[in-house]
């Protein structure tokens, strides 16, 4: 469609923490380093590694608990190291169906919102049944680029 698509991804590992009770601004800035100092090295193996896109959070409905992840760079996705850090964790997504919308600029919390809300609307107008109790931003761009950014907002297809 041309305001979404359909992707399909495979099982995968991401490196995950959870910040409970802060905004979402303040719980992806908190998320972020929890899990930049994973792959600079905090971890049980003391390996950097490269780091990857996209940074994802989920958001569920109604709920100040936000899931900050990066992916597990392909090499190391059969054993990634342990973090040694305990609010950071190695999760295994399954392979899901996923809707996504695309959009440029920063984002904001509210303009994920915006977008999420925007592609919502659009799945149900055309009888696509997803998960509405929860989405996903996910940011592809340093802070420093600061043109042709690209984020998206993905809800899971039932």
């Amino acid at each position: 469609a041309k305001d979404y698509e359909l992707r399909q991804y495979e099982t995968a590992k991401w490196v995950s923490t959870v910040i409970r009770g802060e905004t979402q601004k303040e719980a992806m800035r908190q998320g972020f380093w929890k899990l930049f100092h994973y792959i600079q090295g905090k971890n049980e193996k003391e390996m950097k590694m490269d780091m990857t896109v996209p940074v994802t959070c989920l958001v569920k409905s109604g709920c100040t608990d936000f899931k900050i992840s990066f992916f597990v760079p392909f090499e190391h996705q059969d054993s990634p190291p342990q973090p040694t850090d305990s609010n950071v964790f190695i999760e295994e997504r399954k392979a899901a169906a996923l809707f996504v919308r695309s959009f440029g600029g920063f984002a904001s919390p509210e303009k994920y919102a915006e977008e999420a809300d925007a592609l919502a609307r659009t799945l149900r107008n055309r009888g696509q049944p997803f998960h509405e109790d929860f989405f996903y931003t996910a940011g592809y761009d340093s802070p420093f680029k600061l043109f042709n950014r690209h984020n998206e907002v993905w809800y899971f297809k039932k």
